[in-house]
């Protein structure tokens, strides 16, 4: 089954765009799902903070029971992990702890799908990496994982094969094709095929993030991911596909455009997405 969404939803540039000019925050998840029709989302803010149980109660109560959340992994489990050295791994089993305490709710209401671990571009292949990885995913209370690269020297079949091995899912980006990032390669590693498309916009480092996600695919570009999407469905239980290019919103619609290339458009689809001033 594939699955497509945005990554993040509480835009102030999506005020009047992919929202209506005087939503309020607190009704934009709910929109979200019933006037432009998502069911899944993938929830970014978990990486710059920890969340309380109850903004994630909150979540669930605006949204429907079948609704499916993955939530982007907190910087003290990716990013923030070494000791002074650069070597030595600190000991964060307690910031695993909280983590998985903030998002039970989401677990124990059977919506959390999957957590996303993406690592910087200073997380190298070695036996301390690989060692941790395969920590992470036991830490995580019977939730699915999903690994995101942001170093090509990752992009090898050595490690897809210790992906499969334990079980860990595999994030396929599309990004510039620039030197040092990670190639589109779409493959799936377990059970949860996982697709994040951050746009292809050419001025990447050095920038700021609203600068290095703005960008909108063509539908020359959008056609490209269509076999690759439907080869990992094939193979998953469920697939993701995320668009990141949240800048003025448009992920929202390079989202609604491929899920109409896809066929996937149903009954749950309001007219509204046909207003949208794109």
């Amino acid at each position: 089954m594939i699955k497509l969404g945005t990554s993040g939803f509480s835009f102030d540039d999506w005020v009047g765009v992919a929202y209506p000019p005087k939503i309020k925050k607190q009704d934009m998840l709910t929109y979200y799902e019933k006037e432009l029709g998502f069911k899944c989302l993938e929830v970014n803010s978990t990486y710059y903070t920890l969340p309380s149980q109850k903004s994630m109660e909150g979540m669930l109560k605006k949204v429907s029971a079948d609704f499916e959340f993955t939530v982007k992994a907190f910087k003290g489990m990716t990013h923030e992990i070494w000791e002074g050295d650069g070597k030595t791994l600190r000991d964060n089993r307690e910031t695993f702890d909280k983590f998985n305490f903030s998002v039970a709710p989401l677990r124990e209401a059977g919506s959390l799908s999957c957590v996303l671990a993406q690592f910087p571009p200073w997380f190298h292949p070695n036996k301390v990496s690989l060692d941790y990885l395969r920590s992470f995913g036991e830490r995580l209370a019977g939730v699915p994982l999903v690994v995101e690269f942001r170093n090509h020297i990752w992009h090898t079949d050595t490690t897809l094969e210790f992906l499969r091995e334990n079980n860990l899912g595999y994030c396929a980006v599309d990004e510039p094709k620039l030197p040092r990032l990670m190639p589109f390669n779409p493959r799936a590693t377990s059970p949860v095929g996982y697709f994040r498309l951050h746009g292809r916009n050419p001025r990447w480092f050095n920038v700021p993030v609203s600068v290095r996600y703005d960008y909108l695919y063509s539908d020359r570009e959008l056609q490209e991911f269509l076999n690759p999407i439907k080869e990992v469905e094939a193979l998953t239980q469920a697939t993701f596909v995320f668009f990141n290019n949240c800048h003025v919103g448009s992920a929202v619609r390079n989202a609604l455009r491929l899920r109409e290339m896809l066929g996937l458009v149903g009954e749950t689809t309001s007219d509204k997405q046909q207003e949208l001033p794109f």
